[in-house]
């Protein structure tokens, strides 16, 4: 596929969740009215209007530069089964077009909201390797690996928050997963329960931190969702 088609593919990604109400005579963009979200535990999230008009002003400018920028590419590749962001995350860097690609549940051409997530995940990856970071996420710019990486899954897990309340994005396991528990202050858990060969000194000092933590987020996680939080059982989204 050439680079002019890929872009094209990229900018479409955007299009259809980012259409905006304009106000009757006056031309001023406006988003729809957030909608509350349940699911089906019952365990519900309700955004403020505002928070997701920042988040709006945002998350278009990170989309424009997605589809714009010729100095790299973000390739999303649909797989059979639910899977995690960081679990099939790749980067190449090479002269010519620097490339970030990550896969997400299709099949092709389905469930775009999502696939707009994780291309997120993996264009704030491709950022931090190339030492970019700091124009989309200042306050992690710097940081050690895992709070970098708790503020890129923050960042994804709003993105998705905004889709979901604001276009009536269709429910994803894996994402819903990850809104629901960095909307809850477990997204620290989730994380180092998750990927247990990883971040090992950080999960050190955060167990240290919060000896009864670990107990509470499961207990939330079951209730939540009535599974086992990843890390708990086999394989994503089981």
């Amino acid at each position: 596929m050439s680079n002019t088609i890929q872009r094209l593919v990229a900018a479409s990604l955007l299009g259809g969740a980012l259409v905006t109400a304009i106000a009757c005579g006056t031309g001023e963009l406006r988003l729809p009215t957030v909608r509350r979200l349940v699911i089906y535990s019952g365990a519900r999230l309700a955004p403020p209007q505002e928070r997701m008009e920042e988040v709006d002003d945002w998350i278009r400018e990170q989309w424009d530069s997605i589809s714009r920028d010729p100095g790299f590419m973000i390739v999303t590749t649909p797989v059979e089964g639910p899977v995690y962001p960081w679990e099939e995350l790749y980067l190449i860097h090479n002269v010519e077009q620097d490339t970030a690609g990550v896969s997400y549940q299709g099949p092709p051409g389905v469930n775009l909201a999502a696939r707009r997530a994780f291309a997120i995940y993996a264009h704030l990856h491709l950022m931090v390797s190339l030492d970019r970071l700091d124009r989309w996420l200042p306050e992690a710019a710097g940081g050690d690996e895992f709070e970098v990486e708790k503020a890129i899954l923050n960042r994804t897990a709003v993105s998705w928050l905004y889709q979901r309340a604001v276009y009536d994005a269709p429910p994803n396991a894996i994402l819903d997963e990850l809104m629901f528990v960095s909307e809850n202050g477990y997204l620290d858990a989730f994380i180092l329960m998750a990927r247990p060969d990883e971040f090992v000194e950080a999960r050190r000092e955060w167990r240290a931190g919060n000896p009864d933590r670990t107990d509470a987020y499961v207990e939330w996680f079951r209730e939540t969702f009535e599974r086992d939080p990843p890390g708990l059982r086999g394989a994503p989204g089981g």
